[in-house]
């Protein structure tokens, strides 16, 4: 069985302190990046045959969050207020980061505001609360002149929020261990080529995660998200993006037990007429995808006929894009 080597999926770069201007800046800046659900997710064997949770996302360039760390003598040491105020966990990871850092650093514990901005869309799975995360904690992390490894950054987001998006990561595919902040597997370099018309199910609307069921999934399950890891590592070796979709559209329908998904049969049926290779989903929100291979003619022309057929079933469109790093 051929496969790719392992190696981290993003080089930890190690804290370096400026001794020669041990104050923190008045200024921090970071920025993250969101995805548009997932290829595949389910429940996965380790090398050592213990079962994970994991998930391989698509990722997006755009839209990504924006963060601005500001140190504010008014607050006390440790303290971090967000804007938006909502964004709780996010506050909570600031605070995280600013005790890691001042102990890397040796610098002064500060308190201090981070001001988000972007337009990742917020409950559609997109990863909306990950990268408001990393973001915040990067620019916490720039503030003190230092930048936080993917493993540390990963630990940060599940210690706070229980699970994390692979956001921290580079942008080659992985199977991502959500609830460890860890990865699997490093499946490859790159996605076989697509394109995606993104769409929305549920007419949009926020998902509560929590309320989600339990990851449960039954032996018969997991012993066929073996098979499709393995289908998955092939169309990422052979560049093939007919395998990867019918990865993705079988990964669809198994995700119906766990979040159902009303307009499922016309997203395929509306893939299957305009020559489409599979469909993709959020399965933990409402952004859903069709996808289309990108290393033929007309994938574009294909997928605006899609889009007319979605319309058609109303399912609202959201765009067009190829996947990055594809």
């Amino acid at each position: 069985m051929s496969r790719t080597p392992a190696r981290p999926a993003s080089e930890p770069r190690r804290p370096v302190l400026d001794s020669s201007r041990p104050d923190v800046r008045a200024r921090g800046t970071g920025h993250a990046p969101s995805h548009h659900g997932e290829l595949l997710q389910g429940c996965f064997a380790d090398r050592a045959g213990a079962r994970r949770n994991g998930l391989i996302t698509l990722r997006l360039d755009e839209p990504r969050t924006r963060a601005e760390f500001r140190p504010d003598p008014a607050l006390r040491p440790g303290e971090v207020r967000v804007v938006p105020e909502d964004r709780v966990n996010t506050a909570l990871a600031a605070e995280t980061a600013v005790r890691v850092c001042a102990r890397l650093t040796g610098r002064a514990v500060v308190g201090g505001r981070v001001l988000l901005s972007g337009g990742v869309p917020v409950g559609l799975g997109m990863g909306s609360s990950t990268s408001d995360l990393i973001a915040a904690v990067r620019a916490v992390a720039d503030a003190y002149r230092i930048s936080l490894g993917p493993q540390e950054v990963a630990g940060i987001a599940v210690g706070v929020e229980s699970a994390s998006d692979p956001l921290m990561l580079d942008a080659r595919p992985v199977l991502f261990a959500q609830r460890e902040g860890a990865v699997i597997e490093v499946l490859g370099e790159r996605l076989p080529p697509l394109v995606v018309l993104g769409c929305l199910t549920g007419g949009g609307a926020a998902v509560d995660t929590a309320a989600l069921p339990v990851d449960d999934y039954s032996d018969d399950e997991v012993a066929e998200f073996a098979s499709l890891r393995e289908e998955v590592r092939r169309a990422v070796r052979l560049g093939d993006p007919v395998l990867l979709g019918r990865v993705c559209t079988r990964s669809a329908l198994l995700n119906q037990r766990r979040l159902p998904k009303a307009e499922l049969p016309d997203l395929l049926g509306a893939a299957e007429e305009a020559g489409a290779v599979g469909v993709q989903v959020a399965h933990s929100g409402n952004v859903a995808g069709v996808l289309f291979r990108a290393d033929r003619a007309g994938s574009r022309t294909r997928a605006a006929e899609c889009a007319r057929l979605l319309a058609r079933d109303g399912i609202p469109v959201t765009g067009v894009f190829d996947a990055p790093g594809s």
